[in-house]
């Protein structure tokens, strides 16, 4: 079955293009444009995740957060068309697990969207083991027998989409959607870039790495089973 997204937003032509990109992607999609009326679909029939714009007719999207929280931990992307740094604090203080704003580009929405759905599919079982290797989706955290490893947030966020995947390639512009998504130029090394940190950090020697492996002009493997390592 196909997750279920709930959009609240009063801007009808963005909820149709959003419902129609969505749905490309294999969401189930839902809009409605007051407050009241989100906040009544989401009792009626519980969606998977809420993209939530800040500003509607009859409430702020801040109020409706606050309210969703009070039921439920549904992964809420809040959107707003106000550049005020201070919005997106207190959207993050009052519950949203992300933030954007308008005018965007959709498949960094969609790229997005994916992130906190993960999330909230690996709450209960945030910890990944792959021998030696640990990764805590919840603390954000990659350690080699116990010890943390440093990774900036979208070398982290690079990792998981490949363990996640273990034993499946994993194409470039798949691993450029898990950091925000953006179009792909040929000769772009963003990807490669991270990847080598991410060896850096986690392989025993990032010259012969045996964890993260390269398919050249297919993508990237994160391997099940090295000699020493059998994932939990």
């Amino acid at each position: 079955m196909s997750q279920r997204i709930l959009i609240i937003d009063d801007d009808e032509r963005l909820c149709a293009m959003l419902e129609q990109y969505l749905a490309q992607g294999g969401y189930s999609v839902t809009s409605r444009h007051t407050a009241a009326d989100g906040l009544a679909e989401q009792r009626r029939t519980p969606a998977d995740a809420i993209i939530l714009d800040l500003m509607l007719p009859d409430a702020s999207g801040l109020d409706v957060c606050t309210r969703l929280r009070q039921r439920s931990g549904v992964p809420v992307v809040m959107l707003t068309a106000r550049g005020d740094p201070m919005d997106r604090v207190v959207g993050l203080e009052l519950g949203a697990d992300d933030y954007l704003p308008k005018p965007f580009e959709p498949r960094e929405l969609l790229a997005r969207l994916r992130t906190v759905l993960r999330r909230g599919q690996h709450a209960i079982n945030p910890v990944m083991r792959f021998g030696r290797l640990e990764i805590d989706r919840e603390a954000r955290r990659a350690r080699i027998d116990g010890q943390p490893r440093p990774l900036t947030g979208h070398q982290f966020d690079i990792l998981i989409t490949l363990a996640e995947r273990a034993g499946r390639v994993v194409s470039r512009t798949q691993l450029l959607d898990a950091i925000g998504g953006r179009v792909l130029d040929t000769f772009d090394r963003t990807v490669d870039v991270h990847i080598s940190s991410i060896r850096a950090a986690i392989e025993d020697d990032p010259r012969q790495p045996r964890r993260i492996l390269t398919l050249r002009g297919v993508g990237y493997l994160f391997t099940r089973v090295q000699d020493e390592d059998t994932p939990a």
